[in-house]
């Protein structure tokens, strides 16, 4: 294997394990922020449900002020009914009949009023059931994440410990200079650092390399970046044969005069 290809493979084999850690911080970064957003979900479900209690509490004292001034009304008029039996002159008995009309329109009003709210308190009663449900589901999600977070934490701190070395034994086997331009492309560039390139494509921002680059690159002399992204880059078919084979031949570019 040839010095270039050598380097290639080291670099290959340190992305691997710059990957998983880039996964794993990733992790620590959401799993927090996954919290929070549940935390949130859950105080907008909160609040939504106690609006709807708040509300149906006022229709029951509205039903039980309605209910208490239909018996009020009721009772009233059976009074009325009995002293008309004893009224002694016309005039009287008319002042009584309009007294007793009006009574009725007041409690047939207080009746539709009452059954008006009956389907309010029905309809708020069934919406107060339905957000229950995810009332409930997300309480326990909540408590389930709450619980488990700190161990996912604790898991994930341990294991970026464990890929630290093993980061470490990695870049140890990298020739100096050429980890340190792996580090300074790192410290400035969006994960990941080394690419490879397909069909002329570099895979790290999906955009053609120029012909003569990529002719220089199928050649494995040097490491070669991306002009577009400024990756550090490999040809994928200098790792999709047997080591033992003939290097192939590097693809031609020929330009039109």
């Amino acid at each position: 294997m040839s010095v270039y290809l050598k380097q290639i493979k080291q670099l290959v084999e340190l992305q691997k394990v710059d990957d998983v850690i880039y996964s794993v911080r990733k992790e620590l970064q959401e799993a927090p922020q996954e919290l929070k957003a549940l935390e949130e979900r859950f105080a907008e479900i909160e609040g939504n449900r106690a609006r709807i209690v708040e509300k149906l509490d006022h229709l029951q004292d509205q039903q039980k002020r309605l209910s208490s001034e239909i018996d009020d009304d009721s009772a009233r008029l059976k009074k009325s009914k009995s002293k008309l039996m004893q009224v002694e002159n016309t005039r009287e008995y008319h002042a009584m009949m309009r007294e007793m009309d009006s009574m009725e329109k007041i409690n047939r009003s207080r009746e539709e009023e009452k059954f008006a709210l009956l389907e309010e308190l029905q309809l708020q009663s069934d919406r107060l059931a339905e957000i229950d449900l995810t009332y409930t589901g997300v309480k326990a999600e909540l408590e389930v994440k709450r619980d488990g977070l700190q161990g996912k934490l604790d898991a994930a701190e341990a294991r970026l410990a464990d890929l630290e070395e093993q980061r470490a034994a990695s870049s140890s086997q990298v020739p100096q200079p050429v980890f340190q331009r792996y580090e300074f492309i790192r410290s400035r560039l969006e994960h990941p650092v080394i690419v490879p390139v397909k069909e002329g494509i570099c895979s790290g921002c999906n955009i053609a390399i120029p012909p003569q680059t990529f002719i220089e690159l199928q050649r494995g002399q040097q490491i070669l970046s991306c002009p577009n992204c400024q990756r550090l880059i490999y040809w994928c078919e200098h790792f999709s044969a047997p080591e033992a084979e003939a290097p192939k031949k590097p693809m031609q570019f020929f330009v039109n005069d």
